[in-house]
């Protein structure tokens, strides 16, 4: 994104820095992107090191189960020139003479350096040519790298230089108006923590463009934890353009040696997302295009006799972004987060992630129940407003196939659904509806264009698929703007989600060619995501843009096993959640209830009519709401009878009245297979309630098992209270293990829950 600095917006953002190699100088910086509370601006100075207190000993506490005595900061280190950032957990040093180079990233709770070598801070190419941002020279072997050899390292004459640097709080991403009526804690936002901004100039040649970077920080509380990204901005009298870059680039420590061919070679122990995300739902698999583990050419002394072994990180955009720059403009690049886990646990590793997302995506806690109405008609529309209101459901989408348009902007379809918003606000339930942007064809003019050809198609990821700054991408997303300014609706399922296609055409207004098409449809739909969160309107979007600002994705699932017989949608139901759930929060993953036939399969796999298979509904809350993950319950009512109407009413009530340790972490017990007992565990230490388990039977026979629930991270310890789902109560030792193995009897086709209190 480019920003036009105003005159005025200079004038709030200046900080003066004292340049320690010219002390009779006075540089003015303009900070266009920070907002920092509690700013401090420091000059890039052994002297000025000196202020700050010596870094401390990393926290002692295990930081999943208790909260740390340690938060974020900025200390000095053991050698003078040495600035480091830490939180009791993680580590980040820099040296900051004779250039800022980082020179130590560590996990503090294993002990284990991340990083063997120095390496740029960001990487810029600007006009054809590349500029590297900080660091040094003159470390002998890439290894590793020794204090002793500090004082011998030398910058680049060609790097930027680092002329100061800025400290603060962690200012916030974007503004986010939080839904706390369907959340059971409201996180803080922004997070807390510790910022840090490195400032650099570029070398003042004559013939070349001028313009300065920033370099960004955040060390969070309370989490090993870090983000990255970078500012620019063009300071000259001239236009150039910002072809690439790459944001971050690590050394790291190869995670194992193997001197031949590399199978199955694992990567550093630390996870690496970016908000420049498209097709994915999972984290990782969202980071194909821009986070690369690299063979590292410098690296001449490792094991691998082909120099091949995968230890070099960088992240860039898959392409460009190639934007012109004019002078007073300011480009930020995506954000990178590294959170250091502590050991490969997978316990461990999926708790971390839970954090993770909390931490800097909190709106994941957001976790309506969720009714998908089939007729968008206003008496089917306010029929399930009804039912909704009556059995506590929080939130009715218009589902697709409804017959809902989002993309009508008739002033009668306007005023329908806003008199409909207004009759659910007034029932104290959210209105929306679903919307389909990419995996389809718009027309020849708008479709994004295949570079080989010149023309649509056999180029998308879904085929075809509109450019989102084509004309038509141009109006779609005014008319949305449109319909939730006019309507007052405050939900959003947006399918078919920006998948990252790159467009070739030269006539789309919002782009110029195939090399800044990317960036710019990116953009373009963060923007609007960032818009939907600051105005409260909960987004289902079937893609990774949790760190943009969408609520929700796939748990995980194929779409067509809701034509399978109900029995095995419920095992698989189960499976699915156990799965998801290892990468994500519970509240960050939908399920589907085919209340009514999806993909076929004909009465067998539907639940209506609902009062005829009433117990088989209650299984499917039971698992659903067990498990704190919300369904799209997809039909033309939730009840039928009062009989159906109680089941609904009490597993709804069940869920909120346990909400807070339903949203917490979810910890396997035994995966289902449809041969025996399965379950799972929640746990968060800082409740009254840390820890709720579930255990479903799926024989038709009552069994009685012998079973061991883990509560260290629940934090528990020595005894526990276990107070069970008819409310008798007992007490039970918890081991050196911290299990504790209680007796039970599940009643078969049936699911018990119990509490363990401290």
């Amino acid at each position: 994104m480019v920003i036009q600095i105003d005159e005025t917006t200079k004038a709030k953002r200046r900080r003066f820095l004292l340049v320690a190699s010219t002390p009779l100088t006075l540089l003015v910086i303009v900070t266009a992107s920070l907002s920092f509370a509690d700013e401090t601006a420091v000059s890039p100075t052994i002297e000025s090191l000196r202020t700050l207190d010596v870094v401390p000993l990393p926290a002692t506490r295990d930081w999943l189960v208790e909260a740390i005595d340690r938060k974020a900061g900025l200390y000095r280190g053991t050698h003078p020139a040495e600035l480091v950032l830490d939180n009791g957990l993680l580590r980040r040093s820099f040296l900051v003479a004779p250039n800022v180079a980082c020179v130590d990233f560590r996990q503090l709770a294993s002990d284990e350096s991340l990083l063997r070598a120095i390496r740029p801070e960001c990487r810029v190419t600007i006009d054809g040519r590349e500029y590297e941002v900080g660091g040094l020279q003159g470390q002998p072997i890439q290894n590793f790298l020794r204090h002793q050899w500090y004082d011998n390292l030398r910058s680049s004459e060609t790097a930027l230089q680092c002329v100061g640097f800025t400290s603060g709080r962690i200012a916030e991403r974007f503004v986010w108006k939080p839904r706390t009526e369907w959340m059971a804690t409201r996180p803080d936002w922004p997070p807390r923590g510790v910022a840090l901004v490195f400032h650099y100039q570029a070398p003042q040649a004559n013939d070349g463009p001028r313009f300065e970077v920033d370099v960004h920080y955040d060390l969070y509380d309370n989490i090993p934890l870090i983000a990255k990204w970078f500012t620019l901005r063009n300071v000259g009298r001239e236009p150039f353009k910002l072809d690439t870059f790459v944001s971050e680039t690590v050394a790291y420590v190869e995670a194992s040696s193997q001197v031949e061919d590399l199978i199955g070679q694992p990567l550093p122990n630390v996870h690496v997302e970016t908000d420049f995300t498209s097709c994915a739902m999972d984290g990782r698999g969202s980071q194909r295009d821009t986070v690369h583990w690299l063979p590292d050419p410098q690296y001449k002394t490792q094991v691998n006799y082909l120099l091949k072994t995968p230890c070099l990180l960088e992240c860039r955009p898959p392409l460009g972004p190639s934007l012109t720059m004019k002078p007073g403009d300011a480009f930020a690049s995506f954000r990178t987060w590294t959170l250091a886990f502590d050991d490969r646990d997978a316990l461990r590793t999926s708790l971390a992630l839970d954090r993770m997302y909390r931490t800097i995506a909190p709106w994941v806690a957001e976790n309506p129940t969720i009714f998908h109405v089939r007729q968008a008609d206003s008496n089917s529309v306010r029929a399930a407003i009804d039912q909704a209101h009556a059995v506590g459901f929080d939130l009715v989408l218009m589902t697709f196939g409804s017959g809902f348009n989002i993309e009508d902007e008739s002033e009668a379809n306007i005023q329908r659904i806003r008199s409909l918003a207004d009759y659910a606000h007034d029932n104290g339930v959210a209105l929306g509806g679903y919307s389909l942007l990419a995996s389809r064809s718009v027309s020849p003019e708008d479709d994004v264009v295949n570079p080989e050809t010149g023309k649509p198609g056999g180029f998308a990821r879904f085929g075809n698929s509109p450019c989102l700054e084509s004309a038509w991408g141009q109006d779609y997303f005014r008319k949305l703007l449109q319909f939730y300014e006019r309507t007052g609706c405050d939900v959003l399922e947006h399918d078919g989600s920006y998948p990252g296609d790159a467009c070739a055409s030269e006539r789309h207004p919002g782009h110029a060619n195939y090399d800044d098409s990317r960036w710019r449809q990116w953009t373009r739909i963060r923007d609007f995501y960032r818009w939907c969160r600051a105005q409260g309107i909960y987004l289902n979007v079937p893609d990774w843009y949790f760190l943009n600002g969408s609520n929700k994705t796939g748990m995980g699932y194929r779409e067509t096993n809701w034509s399978l017989p109900r029995d095995l949608q419920e095992i698989i139901e189960r499976q699915n959640i156990h799965d998801g759930t290892r990468f994500k929060t519970p509240t960050m993953g939908w399920m589907f209830v085919p209340l009514t036939e999806y993909h076929g399969g004909g009465p067998a796999a539907t639940i209506e009519p609902l009062d005829q298979h009433r117990d088989h509904y209650e299984r499917r809350l039971q698992n659903l709401l067990g498990a704190g993950v919300q369904a799209c319950f997809r039909g033309p009512r939730l009840y039928d009878t009062d009989e159906t109407k109680n089941v609904v009413s009490k597993w709804i009530r069940f869920y909120k009245s346990h909400k807070a340790i339903l949203d917490s972490p979810l910890i396997p017990l035994r995966r289902a297979d449809g041969r025996d007992w399965d379950g799972w565990i929640h746990v968060n230490p800082q409740l009254d309630t840390p820890a709720l388990a579930m255990v479903y039977n799926p024989l038709e026979q009552p069994i009685e098992r012998s079973i061991a629930f883990p509560l260290y991270y629940a934090g528990i310890r020595n005894t526990s209270v276990v107070v069970m789902q008819d409310g008798a109560t007992r007490s039970v030792h918890v081991d050196d293990r911290q299990h504790a193995k209680l007796d039970l009897t599940v009643p078969g086709h049936g699911a018990i829950w119990l509490m363990f209190k401290k």
